[in-house]
């Protein structure tokens, strides 16, 4: 009787073989963001800029200003400085800021320099790539009066992996965000 079964069972795998096995497709997350529409934006400081209309502004009275991607969780922070004869500090302290707090978990960190002398705009452009706080950050000035700095902060602990769509849609904003600086006289 063993010997029975066995053999049902034998003949029931071999039947099973004869057909072309199909492989399942592997998935992939599919994330759609809309493409870019930027608006020129006028703060309460003495600056204008270009955001994308898929986010929203708020400003703060303390010099900063939030621009939200509710969709994405991430939140782009500004600050404003008046430059006081200390333009040394400032660039200094932005740029510890990127090195000091991500250089632990920074993959690489790419300087990009910003200069537009029709608008008399300096800056940095930096992007960090791995488990960093924020991937992107800036700071732009006049080099007399105006100092803006610019970070990007997700809701989420940092896995570069899985944020990555959404960092890299937010960090051409930036990129635009910088580029559109205009300083009200």
């Amino acid at each position: 009787m063993n010997k029975f079964f066995a053999f049902v069972g034998l003949a029931i795998c071999l039947q099973s073989c004869n057909e072309d096995a199909i492989p399942r497709p592997t998935s992939q997350l599919r994330l759609d963001y809309p493409t870019p529409t930027y608006i020129s934006k006028e703060s309460k400081y003495p600056f204008s800029l270009d955001i994308n209309d898929f986010s929203t502004i708020l400003s703060k009275d303390n010099g900063a200003i939030e621009v939200h991607y509710p969709k994405m969780k991430a939140t782009v922070y500004l600050s404003y400085k008046t430059v006081n004869n200390d333009l040394e500090k400032l660039l200094t302290d932005a740029q510890k800021l990127t090195y000091k707090l991500h250089v632990m978990k920074a993959d690489e960190i790419t300087e990009q320099p910003f200069v537009n002398p029709d608008k008399k705009v300096y800056g940095m452009f930096y992007t960090v790539g791995g488990d960093a706080a924020s991937n992107a950050l800036f700071y732009a000035t006049d080099s007399t009066k105006n100092f803006v700095t610019g970070s990007v902060y997700f809701y989420t602990k940092p896995n570069y992996d899985s944020i990555l769509p959404a960092s890299s849609y937010i960090t051409n904003d930036m990129k635009k965000m910088l580029e559109s600086i205009k300083w009200k006289e």
